[in-house]
C-alpha cells in the first residue's frame, strides 16, 4: 500500500496503548505521517495548526485524564464540522464498541465517513480506509470546485457523476441538493430529495426535504415531513432541532421547548441544543428550564476550545428574571475567572453586571455599566446580533436613549448583523418608544436619500454597475424601501440597456417591480419602470415574463 504514504493521519484516543496499536497497524500500510490528540480539545488545537487527510477517532474520549466530560466523538466531529476545521473530503473514521455504535448511528445527523466496531484487525482497518480513499478520490475533483467557489459548475458535474457512478450516485445527488440549498435554489433541492426518497427512506433526505421547505416557509408541511421521520427514527436528533424551530416560527414556544426537551432527554450533551433549549424556554417564560439549560451550557462549555462568554449572559439574564442576584453575580465571577482575556469578555461582563445593578436599584452603577458595554461593542469581533438588542434592550430600559439609538444605527449599517432598517424601527416601537422610533425613521430617510444620491453621481458618470451595487446594499437593508426599489429597477434597467442583457440581473429587477406592485400597486413610477423593462426585453428580443 505504498500509494497512501502520502497521507497525513491524526488519532484522538485518550488511550496510550491504542494509540500505539492504531499507529502500528497505520505503519504496515507504509503510512508514517502520524500525529495524536488524547481529547476532543487536543484534536481541535491540532486541526488549527495543519490539516489532516484521515483522522481516527475514539468515541469515548473524556478529557484526555480518563475522566468522563460529557465529550465524545460525535461532538467533536460536530464542532470541527459546524467551526469549519476539517475539509469537505477528510476522511474521519469513528472507532466505537458495537453497543455504543447502536445508540449512536441513528442520532447522528453529521455521519463520520464510517464507523469501525471494536475489536478490529489490521485487515479491517485498513480495508475500510482503502474504501475511504477510494471515494474521496471519486469526489475529489467536486470538493475542489466547491473550495473554489465555482459552485454552479460542481452542481453541474454532480449530476454528470451520478450518471457515470451509479455506485455513488444517491451520495452525489445528496450533494448535488445540498448545494443548491446553499444557492436558495430550494424548489430544485426539493426535487432532488424527493426523489431520493422514491428510491429509499433515508433520515437524511426526509431532513434535507425539510430544511427545503422551511426555507420557502412551508412550515405545516416541514412539521409533517419532521414528525413522520422522528416516527421512523426517534433518535435523529437534527430533526428535534428544525421540529422545534418551526414550531417556533409558528408561534408555538410551548411545544418548541418540549420538542428539544425531549430531544436533550436522548443526547444531553450538545451545547448548542442545550443552548437553543435555554433561549426558547426563557421566552416560554419558564425561568427554571432555561436556568437548568444555560448552567449545564455553562458547565459542559468548560471542556470546550469553543467557550462563549455569551454563555454566561444568558445564565445571568435568566437569573436576574428569577430574581436571584447571588447566584447571577457569582455567574458573572466565574466569568471573569474562567474566561480572562478572552475576546468579548468585557463587554459581556459589562452587560451582566449591568442588569444585576438594575435588578438592585442601582441605576447610575446600571447606567455606567450599559454605557461601558456600548463603547466595547466597536471594538469586539464576533458578538452575536441577539446579545446586542438585548444591550439596546437594557439601555431603553434606564433611559439611555442615545446609547440605545447609537448601538441600534450601528447594527442596522452593518452587513452581517442582519438587522434591516425595518428592524431597528421595530425595536423601538415594540419597547413603546415611538419617540426613538420616529428618530431612527429620520436617520433611514436620510441614509437612504444619501444613497440614492451616491447613485445617481455614479450614473451620472457612466459606472452603471456601481450604481446598481450601490442601491442592492441599501436593499439588503431597507428591502421594501419605497424610495429604493424603484431607484434600483431603474439603475438595473439602464444597465440592461446600455451593457446588454443578462439574465440574473433582468430577474431581479423583475422581483423588484413586483414587490413594488405588491406593496404600493398605485406607486406613480411603478407603471413606466414596467414599460421600460418590456421595452429592453423586446430589445434583446426576450420572451416575455409569464
Amino acid at each position: 500500500m505504498a500509494e497512501y504514504s502520502d497521507l497525513s493521519v491524526l488519532i484522538v484516543d485518550p488511550n496510550p496503548g491504542m494509540r500505539g496499536n492504531l499507529h502500528n497497524m497505520l505503519s504496515q500500510s507504509s503510512i508514517t505521517k502520524i500525529d495524536y490528540a488524547v481529547s476532543s480539545g487536543t484534536a481541535i488545537r491540532q486541526l488549527a495548526k495543519k490539516p489532516f487527510d484521515i483522522i481516527l477517532c475514539e468515541y469515548d474520549l473524556g478529557n484526555g485524564s480518563g475522566e468522563n466530560n460529557g465529550q465524545d466523538g460525535q461532538q467533536l466531529l460536530e464542532d470541527l464540522r459546524h467551526h469549519k476545521l476539517i475539509q469537505p473530503w477528510t476522511i474521519f473514521i469513528m472507532l466505537t464498541s458495537e453497543g455504543v455504535y447502536s445508540k449512536v448511528i441513528g442520532a447522528a445527523e453529521l455521519t463520520p465517513t464510517d464507523y469501525v466496531l471494536k475489536p478490529f484487525t489490521v485487515d479491517a482497518l485498513l480495508q475500510r480506509i482503502r474504501k475511504a480513499v477510494d471515494r474521496r478520490e471519486v469526489f475529489l475533483p467536486i470538493y475542489q470546485l466547491i473550495e473554489f467557489g465555482n459552485i454552479r459548475k460542481a452542481v453541474a458535474d454532480c449530476k454528470v457523476a451520478e450518471e457515470k457512478n451509479p455506485r455513488y450516485a444517491v451520495d452525489f445527488a445528496r450533494l448535488r441538493a445540498e448545494l443548491l440549498f446553499d444557492l436558495e435554489e430550494l424548489a430544485d433541492a426539493e426535487l432532488i430529495y424527493q426523489w431520493i426518497l422514491m428510491t429509499k427512506p433515508i433520515a437524511w433526505a426526509h431532513l434535507g426535504l425539510a430544511r427545503c421547505l422551511f426555507g420557502q416557509q412551508k412550515y405545516l408541511e416541514t412539521q409533517e415531513t419532521l414528525e413522520t421521520l422522528l416516527e421512523q427514527n426517534p433518535r435523529y436528533m437534527a430533526a428535534y432541532d428544525l421540529l422545534a424551530r418551526t414550531h417556533e416560527v409558528l408561534g408555538q414556544q410551548e411545544s418548541a421547548k418540549k420538542i428539544l426537551e425531549d430531544a436533550v432527554a436522548i443526547s444531553p450533551h450538545m451545547v448548542r441544543r442545550l443552548r437553543h433549549l435555554g433561549e426558547v424556554a426563557f421566552e416560554a417564560g419558564d425561568v427554571g428550564v432555561a436556568e437548568k439549560a444555560f448552567k449545564q451550557v455553562v458547565a459542559k462549555a468548560k471542556y470546550s476550545e469553543f467557550r462563549d462568554p455569551e454563555d454566561h449572559v444568558k445564565l445571568v439574564k435568566t437569573l436576574v428574571k428569577k430574581g436571584d442576584a447571588n447566584q447571577a453575580s457569582g455567574v458573572i465571577r466565574d466569568m471573569e475567572r474562567s474566561l480572562r482575556g478572552g475576546p468579548n469578555v468585557d463587554v459581556c461582563r459589562a452587560i451582566a453586571a449591568g442588569m444585576v445593578q438594575e435588578m438592585a436599584g442601582n441605576i447610575t452603577a446600571a447606567a455606567t455599566e450599559l454605557t461601558n458595554a456600548v463603547n466595547s461593542v466597536a471594538g469586539s469581533r464576533g458578538l452575536s446580533t441577539g446579545l446586542k438588542i438585548g444591550l439596546v434592550h437594557s439601555c431603553l430600559n434606564i433611559k439611555l436613549d442615545q446609547q440605545a439609538s447609537d448601538l441600534m444605527l450601528n447594527l442596522m449599517n452593518d452587513v452581517e448583523s442582519g438587522v434591516s432598517m425595518d428592524d431597528a424601527v421595530n425595536v423601538f416601537e415594540k419597547a413603546g418608544r415611538h419617540d426613538l422610533a420616529q428618530g431612527m425613521g429620520e436617520q433611514i430617510k436620510i441614509q437612504v436619500d444619501e444613497l440614492i444620491a451616491h447613485a445617481a453621481d455614479q450614473r451620472s458618470h457612466g459606472d452603471l454597475r456601481a450604481a446598481v451595487d450601490t442601491l442592492n446594499a441599501g436593499l439588503r437593508k431597507a428591502p421594501g424601501n419605497l424610495a429604493l426599489l424603484p431607484a434600483a429597477a431603474s439603475a438595473i434597467l439602464k444597465q440592461l440597456d446600455d451593457l446588454g442583457w443578462e439574465a440574473p440581473l433582468a430577474e431581479q429587477c423583475y422581483f423588484l417591480l413586483e414587490r413594488m406592485r405588491r406593496l404600493d400597486p398605485t406607486h406613480p413610477s411603478l407603471e413606466a419602470l414596467m414599460a421600460q423593462y418590456h421595452h429592453t426585453q423586446r430589445k434583446y428580443g426576450i420572451s416575455a415574463v409569464a
